[in-house]
């Protein structure tokens, strides 16, 4: 029975460290991935996010009209990823296909003995959460999108307050959005890319900043530096102020969100000791009871 269960604990073990060493893995890879780049590379954008050829869309079904795609691009940007949606969907759908004939090519080999069962269950294991992963891509992309807007919002604001209070200062905007760029770190790379591009043409500059963070705030936030560059009356100012608050408000309104969300799974891990309790002492005996009322009643 020791040996049994000191297996188990072993096999147990392996997993852990294996599943532990995946995730390292791969948020290593997309840190190194998605880390904010250069300003050449910027002017490089459209370059780097040519489109696919037509066959290679055919092949996997993407339709430019479709409701999938159109989310998927909505997605992409939110997230800040530099991806065309047409390629994200057709490698998605191509990684999903490669990982079914994959598993499919683990289980014949397994069985007819070539590959050793517990070796098989962990590549299956892998292909399986692989699989998982790119079925689930839209709720991963949600939350990583959520995560993101609240990281970005919070630094908005931060940067509005700033601004007011710079308010009857003689310094110009982009001076006062240089003092701001040590409060921030999310935004800090998009903040740079705008100062550095501000005097080049400062709407254009907007437009960009706008579109790389991608989300409703930022487009909400770029308006009123675009009206502040032209007056920055104290009509502007309140409106700034106005959106602040909208901003503090969708903050609240996402934190008891978090909460609510973080109870239902605290509930749902506090009912696996329940059940784990129930398996170990509870459901012999009742075994045990119905095998006495079945002894009783022939």
């Amino acid at each position: 029975m020791l040996n049994g269960y000191a297996q188990h604990l072993n096999v147990g073990i392996g997993w852990f460290v294996q599943f532990s060493l995946f995730f390292i893995t791969l948020y290593v890879l997309l840190r190194l991935l998605f880390k904010p780049r250069n300003r050449w590379r910027v002017h490089l954008k459209d370059w780097r996010l040519r489109s696919a050829p037509r066959w290679w869309l055919k092949l996997w079904r993407v339709h430019e009209d479709s409701i999938h795609l159109q989310e998927r691009r909505v997605l992409l940007a939110g997230c800040g990823l530099p991806i065309v949606s047409e390629l994200y969907v057709a490698y998605r759908r191509c990684g999903m296909f490669i990982l079914f004939v994959v598993g499919l090519v683990i289980y014949y080999l397994t069985k007819h003995h070539v590959i050793a069962p517990f070796t098989a269950w962990n590549i299956e294991l892998v292909l399986i959460t692989l699989f998982m992963m790119g079925w689930c891509d839209r709720a991963l992309l949600h939350t990583f999108r959520r995560y993101r807007t609240d990281r970005i919002r919070k630094e908005l604001v931060i940067v509005s307050k700033q601004l007011l209070y710079y308010v009857g200062s003689r310094l110009s905007l982009h001076g006062k959005l240089m003092k701001c760029v040590t409060l921030t770190h999310y935004i800090r790379n998009e903040l740079n890319l705008l100062l550095n591009e501000w005097y080049h043409d400062a709407d254009q500059a907007l437009l960009r900043f706008r579109d790389r963070l991608g989300t409703d705030e930022a487009y909400a936030f770029a308006e009123q530096l675009r009206s502040l560059q032209w007056s920055e009356s104290e009509a502007i100012y309140d409106l700034l102020r106005e959106v602040v608050h909208e901003f503090k408000a969708r903050t609240e309104i996402a934190k008891d969100s978090r909460k609510e969300t973080t109870s239902y799974l605290l509930f749902v891990l506090a009912g696996i000791p329940i059940l784990y309790m129930f398996q170990i002492f509870l459901y012999p005996w009742v075994q045990e009871a119905s095998k006495l009322f079945d002894a009783l009643n022939p």
